[in-house]
């Protein structure tokens, strides 16, 4: 009897032990089948820091200026390697050349979008250009922002920017420890100019405080291995009242939406109420509204707040990355004056003090375009290469595995920090994007041995700018030409009005900038400093008067958003 019993229970012991085993066994297989597929793929992607299962490289990834890290990691593990986030593999790019081979020379292939849970889904509803993954919808989106900033349309907008450019000269003059926040302005209102038809005559107004607000934030969700949804998208259905981060961050994506539709339907009371259509300043909004109007089936596509948010795209092509550019300028001018002194030359036998320069003196000033693209090369405001690609098919490049829906980043920061493509590359040196013979040009004087290693590199960037600062491909940067064109028009007068020099301390000793203290995000900017603007001479002052009364007559036509006139 007793036998019977111990027999049964092992029986059902064993039993037990089986269906255990196999309910284990039918857990671990879906584990153990994804470890064995992403360590397959990791073989045959390009090298990188070894991943942890499931988790990739999150907790060696640097919360605080990655593209650093990045950089350092080139050196280590090539110009094209591999980093994950979770279980999602990420390219980042750290030359030139690979990045024309990718996103250039195979641009049908890389020109999408990766999948962005929090700024994409969560923020912007996938209303954003910057986010749509190549398509239709983002080609119609492209072609319509490309009507306001194609090179014949650039042309119209030189008048504006040069009488912005010439009212922030003013201002600075009035207010030189506000040049942070009267950059901003300047920036901001050419590009509500242009968007809106109405320009921006203070910062204190709601509407721009608010913009700048929503650009900084939504650049701030873009930083990689910072939002663990991005690794588990199922995050992103959790309850708000579970994720609070959630609720937040689509709390203020709405403000957002609010505040673009709120800016469209301005404008389409400006049209409404005017006495004639043609009193409304021609803008990208009254355009595209008008183009609505004679061809309603190419808008379909897009519903009113999907089409608002194509004009408000304009402030993140050429606002406050200019602004940022033209804060990193004013540093390296503070902390390099001998690259003033030549800037200051060269004002001097071109343009005098009777004038302010402008456009048309361009070809003229190649040391001032030269400063400009270094400052664009040194201190790169879209620190990552912007938002990044990805590929709508799997490829391979020098024997590496690309899956389809990689992310792939080019590190602007080490491309541009590259000493093969530019020696000595943390030294600040317009000469190196001279365009013409320095000895050809009467206040350059002779070169120094560092001057021409520095104009003769190893080797040859692709671009055409000698940088890459806008970007890549189909997806480079669509306001580089309007960035370019306010970096330039505000440099030149700014230089040619002042001089800037660092503060003192109450011993006389001059302040020390840190030219690495920047903000974080995939937007930089320098951290807010102190500097000291004097006018050049007192002939400028009459002649700066002179002018601005004539920027005044061409800016009257835009008239300035009212402080409650916007409010979200």
């Amino acid at each position: 009897m007793f036998d019977k019993i111990a027999v049964s229970s092992v029986k059902h012991f064993l039993t037990s032990c089986s269906i255990s085993f196999g309910f284990v066994l039918a857990l671990l297989f879906p584990l153990v089948a994804l470890l064995i597929h992403d360590f397959l793929l990791y073989l045959r992607l390009p090298p990188g820091p070894t991943p942890l299962p499931f988790l990739g490289n999150k907790f060696i990834i640097s919360p605080t200026s990655p593209w650093i890290q990045f950089e350092k990691w080139s050196h280590i593990y090539g110009p094209i390697f591999t980093i994950w986030i979770g279980r999602r593999p990420t390219i980042v790019i750290s030359d030139p050349n690979v990045a024309v081979d990718l996103l250039e020379k195979r641009s049908i292939k890389y020109s999408s979008r990766p999948r962005f849970v929090v700024m994409g889904e969560l923020y912007w509803d996938n209303a954003g250009i910057l986010v749509q993954p190549y398509g239709k919808e983002w080609q119609t989106r492209r072609r319509m922002l490309h009507q306001a900033l194609n090179p014949s349309a650039l042309r119209l907008y030189k008048p504006v920017q040069e009488a912005e450019a010439t009212r922030l000269c003013l201002s600075i003059l009035k207010d030189q420890r506000s040049y942070e926040g009267l950059i901003d302005r300047f920036t901001a209102s050419v590009v509500f100019c242009i968007a809106y038809g109405h320009r921006i005559d203070s910062m204190n107004s709601s509407i721009i405080r608010q913009r700048l607000e929503y650009m900084q934030y939504s650049a701030s969700l873009n930083i990689p291995g910072k939002f663990l949804v991005e690794s588990f998208p199922w995050l992103k259905y959790i309850p708000n009242f579970l994720a609070p981060w959630k609720a937040e961050i689509q709390r203020r994506g709405r403000g957002e939406a609010a505040m673009n539709l709120d800016l469209l339907r301005r404008v389409k009371d400006d049209i409404r109420t005017a006495s004639s259509p043609n009193t409304v300043p021609n803008s990208l909004t009254k355009l595209l509204l008008e183009a609505q109007k004679s061809d309603p089936t190419t808008f379909d596509i897009l519903s009113e707040r999907d089409f608002s948010f194509v004009p408000a795209s304009l402030f993140g092509a050429g606002s406050d990355t200019t602004a940022s550019t033209l804060c990193s300028a004013m540093l390296m001018l503070v902390t390099n004056p001998q690259t003033q002194a030549l800037a200051h030359a060269e004002l001097d036998h071109v343009i005098g003090t009777s004038r302010m320069p402008n456009f048309s003196d361009e070809p003229n000033l190649p040391y001032i375009k030269a400063l400009c693209n270094e400052v664009l090369r040194i201190r790169p405001v879209a620190v990552l290469g912007g938002t990044p690609h990805a590929n709508s098919v799997s490829d391979v490049y020098n024997g590496y595995h690309i899956p389809k829906g990689t992310t792939i980043l080019s590190n602007s920061w080490a491309i541009n920090l590259n000493s093969s493509y530019y020696p000595n590359p943390h030294n600040f040196n317009p000469l190196r994007f001279l365009k013409v013979d320095p000895s050809s040009l009467p206040y350059i004087p002779p070169l120094s041995e560092t001057d021409v290693a520095e104009m003769n590199p190893s080797q040859t960037h692709p671009a055409k700018d000698g940088h890459s600062s806008f970007g890549w491909g189909r997806r480079i940067c669509p306001g580089a030409g309007l960035a370019q064109n306010s970096l330039f028009i505000a440099l030149a007068r700014l230089l040619w009005a002042f001089e800037f020099m660092p503060t003192l301390d109450e011993k006389g000793v001059s302040t020390q900038y840190d030219t690495f203290a920047y903000t974080q995000g995939f937007n930089i900017r320098p951290q807010t400093f102190r500097c000291e603007i004097n006018l050049r001479d007192e002939k400028r002052q009459k002649t700066l008067m002179v002018e601005h009364e004539e920027a005044e007559k061409i800016l009257n036509a835009f008239s300035p958003f009212e402080e409650s006139g916007c409010e979200i």
